[in-house]
């Protein structure tokens, strides 16, 4: 679980992402970047009914992204709002191929401390 102050929840806080943040796009899911002037990053998790109709198999995909991040949290550049978009291919990827594709998202948009 990712501590509250982590957390994208206002709708406001989504749109500015979507309307200035920058992109990066793999078959199963999109990542948004946008500098937030805090200290610390927020992250917003988006899994539609398109990709599942349970909401058990939504909530897992969530989970494991969340998992992902926590990994990956000491090593991103810190001031960023983040928004994860899902695709119905993340369905047939496992664990590590959900964790190498947020990874790869993450090099292209430059989030990794040098």
């Amino acid at each position: 679980m990712l501590k509250r102050n982590n957390r994208l929840s206002k709708n406001k806080d989504f749109d500015n992402v979507f309307q200035n943040g920058r992109s990066s796009y793999h078959k199963s899911l999109s990542v948004k970047l946008i500098p937030n002037n805090l200290e610390y990053n927020r992250f917003g998790i988006l899994v539609g009914l398109k990709v599942s109709k349970k909401a058990t198999v939504r909530n897992k995909i969530k989970r494991q992204l969340r998992a992902a991040i926590r990994l990956e949290e000491p090593f991103l550049k810190k001031g960023y709002d983040c928004v994860l978009v899902i695709f119905p291919l993340i369905l047939a990827n496992n664990y590590e191929e959900i964790k190498a594709a947020l990874e790869f998202s993450f090099k292209r948009l430059h989030f990794y401390q040098d």
